[in-house]
């Protein structure tokens, strides 16, 4: 079944994108929801319409976003936190912690746009990714320090 985005789906894809799903997830969960519609003729040239409508805020969007990228720059986030002997932590770095340390260093970026290679549950070093723009992601190295 092929279906039209009416916006950003982790793992799916981007808003306006023409994807194939199957016909249960797109009847039973993405239609019902608001997150896409049917890509019939007349939804997508409806589509190709308003992209073509909004393709000059398009551009204004990713190069924000590109530079955005450009003054978060070579930033190492440090996230303190509790940790045993071994090095262990106790729980798990999230996606929303790193969200709110890059709030405290000046950087709005939702907790949705940023993504975990691995499970933080150690002291060192890791890498998250930032999915800026369906075109722009950045890569933030976080140290994981004991408090």
């Amino acid at each position: 079944m092929e279906i039209i985005l009416k916006e950003d789906i982790k793992g799916l894809g981007y808003k306006n994108d023409i994807i194939t799903v199957k016909s249960g997830y797109g009847r039973n969960f993405l239609i019902p929801k608001g997150f896409a519609i049917i890509a019939s003729e007349s939804n997508t040239k409806m589509i190709q319409e308003n992209i073509r409508q909004a393709s000059h805020k398009a551009e204004k969007i990713k190069n924000d976003a590109e530079q955005l990228a450009a003054s978060i720059g070579e930033l190492e986030l440090e996230l303190k936190t509790k940790a045993g002997e071994s090095g262990k932590i106790f729980g798990a770095i999230t996606t929303g912690q790193i969200s709110d340390a890059l709030k405290e260093k000046g950087f709005d970026i939702s907790r949705k746009q940023i993504d975990l290679k691995e499970t933080v549950k150690n002291l060192g070093d890791y890498e998250a990714t930032l999915d800026l723009h369906k075109e722009v992601e950045h890569l933030v190295k976080i140290k994981v320090v004991a408090e």
